[in-house]
């Protein structure tokens, strides 16, 4: 997945998260596959954060935009029933707004979780998941004091409250790897091949590598509650998060 294209597409979403309607041509549609576009702001999912949802309007026609499969190409899926547009055709797009958002506010929130629990406590992520407005996270933490979960609740929410930038920038591949504790996972999810990254800093907290998409600062987030940390093996918690 580029940080500007996939395959044949201009990579909108990474490009201005904010945006949600855009015009665009269908560049291919085939009925096993799906469309391509020449622009799309369609999140088409990875690190974690599941692909957008959304439409594509023509010629008076809506065809749903229900996944994403990535390859030489970036697909969208349509809904099972709809019509594809075909190629050449001239089309308007729309992300669904409520879902794109809270995906943003629970990744960015995600985010200020694993700066906190590195900072603190010195524990690297092993394994995560998101949906709208609630996720997961594994930390490879062996230990945790008696008060864990309301305490990092409350270191959590203090750097939400902190109102903290968060900005974004593409680095060469050996720039990115030569900054201090850019990898937050335990294992290095970067493919070889992968030239460019893309680095997520919020100011002051948490710089590292990531694909997806972010609110512009910490106080958009709203407040994270810690509903529940699981012991999952010897060495590993579960930390679950949702928006409050």
């Amino acid at each position: 997945m580029g940080v500007t294209h996939h395959g044949r597409t201009e990579r909108l979403d990474l490009a201005d998260p904010t945006l949600r309607d855009w015009t665009c041509t269908v560049l291919a549609a085939d009925p096993e596959q799906g469309i391509v576009l020449d622009r799309s702001a369609f999140y088409p999912g990875g690190g974690g954060q599941p692909p957008d949802h959304g439409v594509l309007l023509w010629q008076g026609v809506q065809t749903r935009i229900v996944g994403t499969r990535k390859g030489d190409d970036l697909w969208l899926i349509p809904a099972e029933g709809d019509p594809l547009p075909p190629a050449g055709t001239q089309v308007a797009g729309a992300v669904e707004d409520t879902r794109r958002t809270l995906l943003m506010r629970t990744h960015s929130g995600l985010h200020v979780l694993c700066g906190v629990v590195f900072r603190d406590f010195g524990a690297l992520v092993t394994g995560g998941n998101m949906e709208p407005g609630e996720a997961r996270m594994d930390f490879n933490l062996p230990e945790v004091p008696a008060d864990f979960k309301a305490r990092l609740e409350e270191l959590v929410n203090a750097e939400v409250g902190a109102d903290r930038q968060v900005t974004t920038k593409v680095l060469a591949r050996d720039e990115a790897l030569a900054l201090p504790d850019i990898i937050r996972t335990q294992a290095n999810l970067i493919p070889a091949d992968e030239q460019e990254i893309r680095i997520v800093d919020i100011v002051g907290l948490d710089v590292q590598a990531d694909g997806g998409t972010h609110v512009a600062s910490t106080s958009q987030i709203g407040r994270l509650q810690v509903v529940k940390v699981e012991s999952k093996g010897k060495a590993n918690r579960r930390v679950r998060v949702r928006l409050a």
